[in-house]
């Protein structure tokens, strides 16, 4: 295994090989936005050493004050970062676009009322714990070790717990960047310049479409009529001021597109019930609420949903990251960013006990199998992929054996 302190790789792959490896953690990355930054430095700073562990924290912290889907976003700037602008969009069509056919195949085929099997998703759902225990604990070994950094991480942690919500993680975030300014809370290795990014040109434009896009499309759906365009406003609206990531942006999608009758009720729950077994990022519910909205038809209401859904979050990530890369290098920043890393920590320990452990973890066994993916993973050096379908594997095998001894003991007692 690849150590996470050792200089990035400094040969940029090319578009398709970004896409690729997307595409394998679009396949196999289930569990959430924050099992989704495990998997990402799993791949990307451990074994393939694309990106070193303070720059991917910083780019965590990042889209952690950006408005989007923070997990689709640390990806994009992945690829931004390695190959510009068609690394970027390498990465979001290879992240998204497993979990954009299938939810949009299920949108389009809704009347055959399947269910998820609960088993599969228990079993994903507890390899998801292992997954994000090892990121916080690989993250604290490097971006909380001293007893400052570990406060900030210990504070904004329980902070989080106490108050959970996005305003709470944004003022956490800000706070522990001013304190790391006013107060040394770890020792700066001297300052190296850092490569720029793209260009202001590119940055300064994707950030005045940002705006003219929010601006402009609930004008242009209130001057035609069309619901073409009000389909686009609801999901653009929704993806540019959502902070959060995807479980935030559901309460939005659902005023927006069950208030103004573009989806049933019972059929946005259908989707959300769904989303929670897929792969890749949760966004891509928009798949199959444009689908079931078939404006003008599902194919395309799943693709223009999607887009529209998106497309904040890739913007804004173009748009800010090369004045983000051009200010990291100055002191001042430098310290700020100790500050962030140690809170993006604290954030992430927070979100392994709610929602990733509350969710997963009900009973003593549970807790068992969380704790022998972990081992695998950590121990064993299992990639996480195998961990992956062992867990779902073992949630079905579970299901049945508990669906079939239920049976037997009403059975008897009859």
């Amino acid at each position: 295994m690849r150590d996470p302190h050792q200089a990035a790789s400094t040969t940029a792959p090319g578009a398709l090989t970004i896409f690729l490896a997307f595409l394998r953690l679009g396949l196999t990355a289930f569990g959430g936005p924050v099992a989704h930054l495990g998997y990402f430095r799993d791949a990307f700073v451990i074994r393939l050493g694309w990106i070193e562990e303070p720059a991917y924290a910083d780019l965590v912290a990042l889209c952690q004050f950006l408005p989007g889907p923070t997990s689709s976003q640390v990806s994009m700037g992945i690829g931004y970062e390695k190959r510009g602008l068609s690394g970027a969009l390498a990465a979001f069509a290879g992240f998204t676009l497993p979990s954009g056919l299938i939810m949009a195949g299920l949108g389009m085929a809704l009347s055959g009322g399947a269910e998820i099997d609960r088993g599969l998703l228990g079993g994903l759902a507890l390899v998801a714990v292992a997954v994000v225990a090892e990121a916080v604990r690989g993250m604290a070994g490097s971006l909380a070790a001293n007893r400052r950094t570990g406060a900030v991480a210990v504070v904004t942690a329980a902070l989080a717990l106490v108050f959970p919500g996005s305003l709470t993680q944004l003022a956490a975030i800000l706070a522990a960047a001013l304190l790391g300014t006013l107060v040394p809370l770890a020792e700066l290795s001297p300052s190296r310049p850092r490569e720029a990014i793209g260009s202001r040109g590119l940055a300064f434009g994707a950030l005045a479409v940002f705006v003219l896009l929010l601006a402009g499309l609930p004008l242009a759906a209130s001057v035609t009529g069309s619901p073409v365009f009000a389909l686009a406003d609801a999901f653009y609206r929704a993806g540019a001021l959502v902070f959060g990531g995807g479980h935030v942006v559901l309460p939005l999608l659902e005023r927006s597109v069950v208030a103004f009758g573009f989806v049933p009720a019972e059929s946005f729950v259908a989707g959300y019930g769904a989303a929670q077994a897929m792969p890749g990022p949760l966004f891509s519910i928009a798949s199959f609420l444009g689908a079931v909205a078939a404006v003008p038809n599902a194919m395309a209401g799943a693709l223009l949903a999607t887009l529209a859904l998106f497309a904040p979050g890739f913007l804004l990530i173009v748009g800010v990251l090369p004045f983000w890369r051009r200010i990291g290098g100055y002191q001042p920043m430098r310290r700020a960013l100790v500050g962030v890393n140690a809170a993006v920590v604290g954030l992430l320990a927070a979100a392994l006990y709610d929602p990733v452990f509350r969710t997963a973890v009900h009973r003593p066994g549970d807790a068992a199998f969380a704790l022998a993916a972990w081992g695998l993973l950590t121990l064993a050096r299992w990639p996480a992929w195998s961990v992956v379908i062992l867990g779902a594997l073992a949630g079905l095998t579970l299901e049945r054996l508990d669906g079939g001894i239920g049976a037997a003991v009403s059975l008897v007692g009859g």
